[in-house]
This record gives structure tokens, sequence and C-alpha cells, in this order.
């Protein structure tokens, strides 16, 4: 609903769901009201203050409390109504009231003994003017942003794909207004991925309005932020803007811009393209006049480089030099999206007499854009290319670089391979560069037999081209796919690879992450060389941890994992978030990141949290057909499901991911390692001969291919459980306390408090209880250690468990299969008992646990006893 509409006195719309993401807010804002206390929601314009009035009153309404809702412009200029008993009194827009309103509001509240329920764009202190005071016995509740999540559920009835969702939360800032505006007009035409977003007209009017909301100097503020690279108010203050904090939070409350609170707190408008409608509003001789100012006072000389430049459109070979200067400079500090348009400028002011060096700036320019995930500049670069009868190698570079634009997901794109390849003809670099892409395509797309045979190709293009770095990063796909099928001889292509020579780049810009450098972290990671792999990652985020294309993600993100598997949860939950936040705001594939944060939540934040991260991650790797962080989050699902208690949902998980991976013939134990964790399942469910086949082809496999201490413990865990199960605690004891140990020494210290859990749990079966406590307390001090909060709730309830009242083998049997919904029959039938016997046991676990019926052995079961 519209934050300026307001239907008639005494008049609601009929009442609505709660808005998404709004659940708490209401029930703050409930709880005050049924306090006797005033509700004074604030926030922008667009956020959503007038469906939340609307939700309110008819909740109000719905218990038999009177409602009557005013309009402001109405309490200005009409005597208000004597209402015959105590009412709630709404008022949308309430900042508009004048003081004789507020007044006359203040004495109807006062002499009723009403409550408010108002809404106003922005409490009075962040303005430091105009008329609104608080009113007495009211508590300002301020409305926030959605979050992605929330963003998500709005806009499910559009049917976008996630990747576009998360970039629509950061064009939004989150404000629901703008959010349906993006989300309506891209509905009937999504676009391609690495395609610039139009702006829609709807939105377009948003802005105008927002910005003719504005005085006049707020609006010469926004608009010197406009023209600016990374605009913050000390810039804006040190142009000769004083009042800049002023108009910038006026800009908030018209819901265009908002402030980061990430690092430096930059400005960013709301949507992105904001800049540019305000921008295109004022005046030639006024932006110009604006550059040259913002050079004076701009510390940075890219960005002092980039004003000169925009000050003036003529062509001047010196101002081109300095502007090709200025972007490597950018290029080189992490600035990409700077040194992109940096070098679009200097193509654009080269005189038409230098058109070499004119061809070579639009091609660093299209090369640079892409690895920053900067649309608009490679686009407009590949435009001028395309459009010109340029050479066959440039035509092929910049159609690459609006390849390689689109990140993980390459649907659509063929008709840009098949163009690429008619321009190549039989040049064998170019051709080179062309399979490479059609290599890791394919890697993606789960065909690791396709992958391979493209860069084998590659590699005969590139050794007759004399490349030497186009061959190591196709030798690099090869040793890719030999690990991920268990062939031995991965080793063998990725040292070939790291011997060639690597003239600079090695690697098309922005594509570390496809290095051999980068490859033998991983492997190094599977190994379970985990400090050696996070020393190598770290190297590689110094150059790089500044930008903002897959490289930086895919760097952040392996950290995140092998920070969270070396027990370091805070360091892996900030470098996920890193990793969530580039995503969102340049619209790159969501599916890595989100992985590496459901990786982090599982080990040192929420269950939930990974759950919902990996639930979405599969969703968005399905749409973009990326079979790789498919599999990577169907492993985190099953994982997340397992541990709190939906042992069926997480076998599922994992069975479909052992169904894909076996197509794709990538099963390999030490590349995903989720063999282990589908063994226990199995266990847990009581299908003990499917988790011994399972563990026993496992072995099979990993002896046979590349092996892995960590995988090989992990086994020993799982098996530890069947022979639990089977009623041999002793062997059980035997493989834990092995696995413990060689987790230790493996420095991967959540994985050894799993086995100290598992340990407790054996022992509570055999009602040892002290050594029982003795391991699950060691698991807990771990685990306290390590900040490992899911598995610190995990120890504390195995810990409360740890009494007289722990179940039998027998009766935990029993208990599952009644938890999961099998009848009394059903379980007789599956331990070959009789059914009287099933119906005592079952007397003896509700006497034991204290509850009474099925269901509560379900939800006891599903909240307190999860699968370890």
């Amino acid at each position: 609903m519209d934050d300026h509409a307001a239907p008639p006195a005494d008049d609601l719309t009929p009442p609505a769901p709660a808005p998404p993401g709004r659940s708490t807010l209401l029930r703050t804002a409930e709880t005050h009201l049924a306090a006797g206390t005033g509700v004074v929601l604030t926030g922008p314009a667009g956020i959503g203050k007038t469906a939340l009035l609307a939700t309110l009153a008819a909740t109000a309404r719905a218990r038999g409390e009177r409602v009557v809702r005013h309009r402001a412009a109405a309490l200005d200029h009409r005597p208000t109504a004597r209402h015959r008993r105590p009412s709630l009194v709404l008022v949308d827009d309430a900042d508009r009231l004048d003081a004789r309103a507020l007044d006359r509001l203040r004495r109807t509240l006062d002499r009723d003994g009403s409550r408010a329920l108002l809404a106003v764009r922005s409490p009075s202190h962040d303005l430091g003017t105009g008329p609104w005071p608080p009113l007495p016995d009211t508590a300002e509740t301020p409305v926030p942003p959605l979050g992605p999540e929330d963003t998500a559920h709005l806009l499910d009835p559009f049917g976008l794909p996630l990747r576009l969702v998360n970039q629509l939360h950061a064009d939004s800032g989150g404000n629901p207004r703008l959010l349906l505006a993006l989300a309506r007009a891209y509905a009937d035409r999504v676009p391609r991925s690495g395609e610039p977003l139009p702006l829609p007209p709807e939105v377009h009017t948003l802005i105008g309005t927002g910005l003719a909301s504005l005085p006049a100097g707020a609006q010469d503020t926004l608009l010197a932020a406009a023209l600016t690279d990374r605009p913050t108010v000390e810039l804006l203050q040190r142009s000769g803007r004083p009042a800049a904090h002023d108009h910038i939070a006026r800009a908030t409350t018209a819901g265009l811009v908002v402030t980061d609170d990430t690092g430096a707190p930059v400005i960013r408008f709301t949507p992105p393209a904001a800049a540019d409608v305000i921008a295109a509003r004022a005046g030639a001789a006024h932006r110009v006049a604006l550059h040259i100012s913002l050079a004076a006072v701009v510390t940075d000389a890219a960005a002092r480089a980039r004003h000169h430049a925009l000050a003036t459109t003529d062509p001047d070979a010196d101002l081109a030099r300095s502007l090709t200067a200025a972007a490597e400079s950018a290029r080189g500090q992490g600035a990409g999206r700077l040194a992109a348009e940096l070098h679009l400028l200097a193509a654009e002011r080269t005189p038409a007499a230098h058109p070499a060096d004119r061809l070579a700036r639009l091609l660093a320019a299209a090369r640079t854009g892409a690895a920053a995930q900067h649309p608009h500049v490679v686009h407009r670069a590949a435009d001028a290319v395309l459009h010109t009868d340029a050479p066959a190698d440039a035509r092929v570079h910049v159609r690459l670089a609006l390849i390689d634009l689109a990140g993980q997901d390459l649907t659509g794109r063929d008709e840009i391979f098949a163009a690429a390849f008619v321009d190549a003809a039989d040049d064998p670099a170019l051709l080179a560069r062309i399979r490479l892409r059609l290599a890791w395509a394919a890697l993606l797309d789960g065909r690791p037999l396709r992958a391979e045979a493209e860069a084998d190709r590659a590699v005969l293009h590139a050794r007759v081209a004399a490349d030497p770095a186009a061959e190591a990063l196709a030798l690099t796909v090869k040793a890719d796919v030999a690990r991920r099928t268990g062939r031995s001889d991965a080793r063998a292509h990725l040292d070939h690879a790291r011997r060639l020579p690597h003239p600079a780049p090695a690697a098309p810009d922005g594509r570390l992450h496809l290095t051999p450098r980068f490859l033998a972290a991983r492997f190094a990671a599977a190994d379970d060389r985990l400090p050696e792999a996070r020393a190598a990652l770290l190297t590689m985020l110094a150059p790089v941890g500044h930008g903002t294309g897959e490289e930086t993600v895919a760097v952040l993100a392996a950290l995140a994992e092998v920070s969270a598997r070396l027990g370091r949860c805070r360091e892996a939950l900030d470098f996920a978030d890193r990793a969530v936040r580039l995503t969102r705001v340049t619209g790159s594939s969501p599916g890595p990141a989100w992985h590496s944060a459901a990786v982090a939540e599982l080990a040192g934040g929420s269950i939930a949290r990974a759950a919902a991260y990996a639930a979405r991650g599969v969703l968005a790797s399905e749409q973009e057909h990326d079979a790789v962080h498919l599999a990577r989050h169907l492993h985190v699902l099953g994982q997340a499901r397992l541990r709190t208690g939906d042992t069926r949902g997480g076998v599922t998980a994992l069975r479909r991911l052992k169904d894909l991976e076996r197509a794709q013939g990538t099963d390999a134990p030490t590349t995903l390692r989720w063999h282990a964790d589908l063994a226990s399942g199995l266990t847990g469910l009581g299908e003990l001969a499917a988790a011994e086949d399972l563990l026993r082809t496992t072995r099979t496999t990993l002896a046979t291919g590349p092996r892995s201490p960590g995988v090989t413990a992990q086994l020993d865990r799982a098996e530890a459980a069947l022979h639990a199960a089977h009623g041999d605690p002793d062997s059980a004891l035997a493989l834990l306390d092995a696995a413990a140990t060689r987790f230790a020494a493996l420095a991967q210290p959540l994985e050894q408090g799993h086995c100290l859990l598992q340990r407790g749990r054996v022992e509570r079966r055999r009602r040892r209880y002290a050594p029982a406590r003795s391991a699950v307390a060691a698991a807990l001090t771990l685990f306290t250690r390590h900040d490992a909060r899911p598995w610190i709730d995990q120890a504390g309830r195995h810990l409360a468990q740890s009494d007289e009242r722990t179940l039998t083998v027998s009766e935990e049997r029993i208990a599952a299969f009644v938890g999961q919904g099998a009848t009394n029959q059903e379980v007789a039938a599956r331990m070959f008992l009789s059914v009287k016997t099933i119906e005592a046991s079952l007397t003896r676990i509700y006497r034991k646990l204290g509850i009474r019926s099925r269901t509560q052995l379900s939800t006891l079961l599903h909240t307190t006893h999860p699968t370890t």
C-alpha cells in the first residue's frame, strides 16, 4: 500500500496477511498497544508503514476495539470528533501535521484515554527540524528494510530467478515499494545474467517524486553525490556543503539513498540508476561545474582523473593517456569498477587519429568490467567494438568478456559462443580461449567428460599458439576433472600446469579462481592440509580482497569453508558475510557465496540459517544449471536436517546428492564428503544394510583413488554408529577414539568434538552415565573454545539427557521409528518383536521421557535428539 494513501475516517482496508518479514515488529507494536502505550512507526517512504497500520488496525478491530483512522490533512482543518469510548486513533503521514493539529490530536488522546497509532517518515531527531515532536505515552518503532529472505518471500509470486531477486534486494535497499515496482517490471521479461537492468518507468516516477520532495539545497547535495564514484557525507561536506548530513538524511527519508554500515559510510542510491536519473535532470553546464569542484576535493588520484574527464567531452590524447594510467592504478588497488569506467572514458576521449589506442582501451574496459561485474561498461565497450569494422581478435575478446560477465549462469550464451568461433576462424590463440570457456561451462553444468574434452582441445590450440598461460588453465581443468572423478592423475596435471611459465596475466582478469594456484589450495583442503590451504588463500585475498568480481567471492568463500573446518568460526562467518554482500551488490551468481554462508552458519552461527541458505542455494543452482554448487548445497542441507533431528529429510537430500554425483561420475569421497553423513542418516533410520553397503563401497573407492585421513576418520565415526546400532559398543568406542585422535592431529576441532558427542551417546546407551557426561563435557569445552554455537547448543542438550532417564538401544530404535510415524505393527515387523513388546516398550519410553503421546515423542525427538 502507498505510504501517502489513507482511507477516510472509520474506513479501513480489509485485513490481509502480515507483510513478509514484519512478524517481530508487529508483535512489538502489539505489546506496546496492549500496555496502553501508543506506537509511532518510523521509516522512509515505501518501507511499508501504511501496510503495517492496516494490519494492526485490523487486529484491533478483530478484538472488538474501536478504530478511528484520520488523514493527516483532515486533522489540520476539521475539529476532532468526540469518541464514545477509548479508541485506537490512526494517522498516516503524521509528520505532515502542523502544531495546531498535533495539539488537537494530543487533547483527543488525553480526553478519551485513546492510544495513538501513527506513521511518520522519520523521527524528529534524524532531521533535527520540522514541527514533529514525539507525543507522550508513545513508543517509536523503526520499520527496518526487508532482509534477503523476506525479500525472496515478497517476490515469490513474480517467479524471478534468485540471482535477480538477490540483486533487487541490494538495488532497493530492502524497500518493499521499490522492490515491488522493480519486480513488476522484470516479471514480463527477465534480463539475462550479465545484462544491465533497464529502469522501469514506474521506478523513474518514484525517483522523480522523491527528488521533488526535497528542498533545493538537498537536491544539489544529492546531485553532487550522484556525480561521485564513492560518495560520503564527509566528501560532500568538503565540497562546500556543510548541511550534507541533514540533506542525506532527508534523501534517505525520501527513499532515494541508503548508507552502508560496512566500513566507510558510503552513500548508495536506491536503485543505483537513480544517480543517473538525478544527473540527467541537471543541466550540462551545472554538471561540468560540479565535476570541476569535486575534482579539487577528492583525495584519490583515479577519482580525480574521472572528474576531470567527465568535465569535458572533447577528445584529448593527453587526457586519455592519464585516464589509462589512472585505470591501471585503480585496478591495482582492487577498484575494478572504477578502473573499468576509466578505461571506457579513456577510449571515448581518444582522438579519432589514434584508432589503435581507442580499440585497446575499449578491450581493457570490457575485460576489466567483466571481472568487476560492471555490465553497463562491458556492454558499452562491446557495442563500440562490434558495431565497427574491428579486427577479428578484438571482436572475439569482447565476446569473451560478455561470456565472462554472466559468471556461473551461462544459459543463453550459445549465440555468443557461435559468433566467437566465426570471428576466431582458425586462429589457435583465440580458439584456445574459447575452448577454455566451454570447458568451464561444462564443468559447472555437471558434464566432466565434456569439460575434459574441451580442455584437451584448448591444450592443443594453446601449444600451437605458444600460449603457456592458456595451456596452464586448460590443464587445471583436466586436474579438476580428474580429482572429481577419483582418478590418480589429478596431481600430475596440476603439477604440469604449475611448471608452465605464466606471463602476466596468467588468467583473464577476474579469473584467479580458475588458475593452478587456486586449485592447488583446493587440493590442499581436500587432502586435509587445512593450515596450508588457509595460508595460500590468504595470500590470494590480499590483491583481490577489495574487488567485486567472482574471483574475490571465490577466495572469500574458500576461506570461509577452510576456516569453518579449522574451527575458526568467527572468521568463517566474517569471510562468508563479505562474500554474500559482494554477490548481492554486484548481482553475480549467489550459489558460491550462499554455500560458504551455509557452511559457516552450520559451524558457528545458526543451523536454521544454514538450512535456509542451502535451500535457496539449491534453487538458485538449479536455475543457473550449476551442478557443482547444487551438489554442495544439497550436502549442507542434508547435514542441517540431520542435526535438527529431521533424519528422513536429511537422508532424502543426501540421496539426491548421491544420485546426482553418480550420474556425473563425480562421487569421489575426497571431493564432497557426504558419504559418512548419508551412512549415519541411514543408520538413524534403521536402514543398517544400506549403511553398511555405502561404507564398504566408499572405503573401496577411497583405497583406489586420492586418499584423505579426514574422510577415513569420518567413515570410522559413521561405522561406529552402525556398530552401536548392532549392539557392539566396544567396537564403536574404539572407532570413535581413533577418529577423534585423527581429527585432533588434523586440526579439525569440530569434527573431534562430534566424535566426543557420539562417544557420549554410546556410553549413555550402556547406562555408563559418568563417562557419557565426561565425553560430552569435553566436547562442550572444545566447541566453546572455538565459538561453535550450534555445536554448543547440541552438546548442552546431550548433557541434559545424560541421566537415568536415558533410553536403551532398543528403546531408542523404537522411539525413532514411532517418531517418524511408524505404527506399532510396523515397528514390530521391522524389529522382529511382538506388538505387545512394542506397546510395553512405548510405555517405558513415555515414562522415562515424561511424555504421554506419540505426537509429543515426535516433537521431542526433532528438538532434543538430533542425529549426530
